[in-house]
């Protein structure tokens, strides 16, 4: 695996390894010097190195590698001594806030483990979104997907019916439903693709959507 794969890798899914951190007795700014610290390791060491020879998935390598670093005392002493201002993924406010946010809302009821699992299927469908999104704003159709989307992500409203959203785009029912079943379809293309990244076979892939979508519908 590459090391630019990795630190992509990283950077979609750094707040699933700052929930399991915090679910570690660690303050807010201390999980976030860690998880720095700790994706500096990776990638300093060169840790995942070995990754695409061994048996099982990149999210489990991940969750393994930051028990066995906060495990080790002097990784820890290290880390607490130099990760205050430490940078080396960038990130936004709001992916900080967002993360801090999902602990909060599912620390208390879940063990650490649980917690890195239903937020790594959160990240997975975040980038999923963001890049059928990017997608279709390449195609200059960025105002249909803000209106289908509801149909990938459910809504604490009622889904409108297709008669009322093809009146309001004003096209005729049946066009409507061919946009649907085709954002559908590049929706699971999606998904499949970024799962792809973080195991080896194409069954492994059916197996990581199926228990990461099993999470989401635990929680």
């Amino acid at each position: 695996m590459a090391q630019a794969a990795v630190a992509e890798l990283c950077q979609n899914y750094w707040t699933p390894l700052y929930s399991f951190v915090r679910s570690r007795g660690y303050t807010m700014h201390d999980a976030q010097d860690l998880t720095q610290s700790f994706f500096a390791h990776l990638i300093e060491h060169k840790i995942y190195a070995g990754v695409d020879r061994q048996k099982g998935r990149f999210r489990w390598f991940l969750l393994a590698s930051v028990k066995n670093f906060i495990a080790n005392a002097s990784d820890r002493e290290r880390t607490l001594k130099r990760g205050g201002g430490q940078s080396f993924l960038p990130l936004h406010e709001q992916q900080i806030d967002d993360a801090e946010s999902l602990f909060q809302t599912h620390g208390s009821v879940s063990n650490g483990d649980q917690i890195f699992d239903r937020s790594w299927a959160e990240a997975l469908i975040a980038v999923g979104m963001d890049r059928l999104s990017a997608d279709y704003k390449r195609e200059s159709k960025e105002s249909l997907f803000n209106e289908l989307k509801i149909f990938l992500t459910g809504s604490a409203e009622p889904l409108p019916t297709y008669s009322e959203l093809a009146r309001r785009l004003k096209i005729s029912e049946s066009t409507l439903r061919s946009h649907v079943t085709r954002l559908r379809a590049r929706y699971r293309e999606v998904l499949r693709a970024e799962v792809r990244r973080t195991v080896d076979t194409e069954a492994e892939v059916d197996e990581e959507l199926h228990e990461l979508l099993q999470v989401l519908t635990r929680g």
